[in-house]
Parts: structure tokens; C-alpha cells; sequence
């Protein structure tokens, strides 16, 4: 039977705060040369993801957000990925907290699954603010009435916002 503790009733009460991985918490620059060749080297970019180095500004806020806030992290990684995302994260110190990925076969653009994420957590948490580096998820999030702040401390990469807009993929 489950039981209610007042730690239980603490963490379902807070708010969420919404991290993205790649260009946010991750540095996947070095693997971005997998997605400047035709056709593209999926399997190898997302085989890459274990050596990303993190990135300072992205973590120490993740950090922060602790104190307020359960941490969650949303990204359009595959599930396939899971093991090694879930490692990565505890590598670095992160706070523990759901991993929301994208199903394996869908391939819509990253604004709409990760909003459609949002919407589903929002039903039944607050959602304190999303931490993302992509302009076209943190405007439809905006434009949903969700809080955001844009990771903008990560060189944006011209190739991965187009695999993420036409392909789908992270």
C-alpha cells in the first residue's frame, strides 16, 4: 500500500522546473558534424551523446531550480536513448528527476512534442518555467502561457534546428 509522507505530499506539491538537454544541459557541438553530412548520421549522433561535455550555465541553473522546484527534463531524444541520457545526467551532478523522450517513431517537429508534453504535465503540476535552447519551442511554450527562459549559452548549430524542424529527430 502507499503511503503519503509529508516528503511524498512535498515533492508532488512543488513545481516543476522543465530542462531541455541538448544545446541546454548537454554541449552536443562536437556531434553535430554527423548531421552536416548527406544523408545524415542519426546512429552516430545520438551514439556521441555519452562524451557531451556539460554545459556550466545550463547545469548551475538546474542546480538552482532545486530549491524551489522538482526538477524534470524534456528532450527530443529517442527513446532508444534512455540509458545513456539517464547516465549522463548522473554524471554530471544533476538533480534526479523524469526523463520525458520522444517515442522512437515520431518525428514531429520538436514545438509540438515537447508542448504537448507541457500541456500533459501541466493538467496536474505547475510548470515553473521550461529551459530550452530552441526559439521555436520557447515561442509556441510562450505562446501556450508557459514561463521560459531561453538557453542561449550554447554556439546554435544551423543543421541540428533544421533536423529538428523538417526531421524530427531530437
Amino acid at each position: 500500500m502507499f503511503r503519503v509522507t509529508e516528503k511524498t505530499r512535498e515533492k508532488t506539491s512543488r513545481p516543476l522546473a522543465v530542462f531541455d538537454l541538448d544545446g541546454t544541459l548537454a554541449d552536443s557541438a562536437h556531434r553535430q558534424r554527423f548531421l552536416e553530412r548527406k544523408p545524415r548520421d542519426w546512429d552516430a549522433f545520438f551514439a556521441a551523446a555519452p562524451q557531451d561535455p556539460p554545459l556550466a550555465e545550463g547545469v548551475a541553473l538546474a542546480l538552482r531550480s532545486t530549491e524551489e522546484c522538482e526538477v524534470v527534463y524534456l528532450t527530443g531524444r529517442p527513446e532508444r536513448c534512455r540509458r545513456d541520457t539517464v547516465e549522463w545526467l548522473a554524471a554530471q551532478g544533476l538533480p534526479e528527476g523524469r526523463v520525458w523522450m520522444r517515442r522512437d517513431d515520431d518525428r514531429r517537429p520538436a514545438r509540438r512534442t515537447k508542448l504537448d508534453v507541457l500541456r500533459r504535465l501541466a493538467r496536474d503540476r505547475e510548470i515553473h518555467v521550461l529551459v530550452d535552447d530552441d526559439e521555436l519551442v520557447c515561442d509556441e511554450a510562450e505562446r501556450a502561457g508557459f514561463r521560459v527562459v531561453r538557453a542561449r549559452w550554447a554556439t546554435a548549430s544551423a543543421a541540428l534546428k533544421d533536423a529538428q524542424e523538417r526531421e524530427g529527430r531530437t
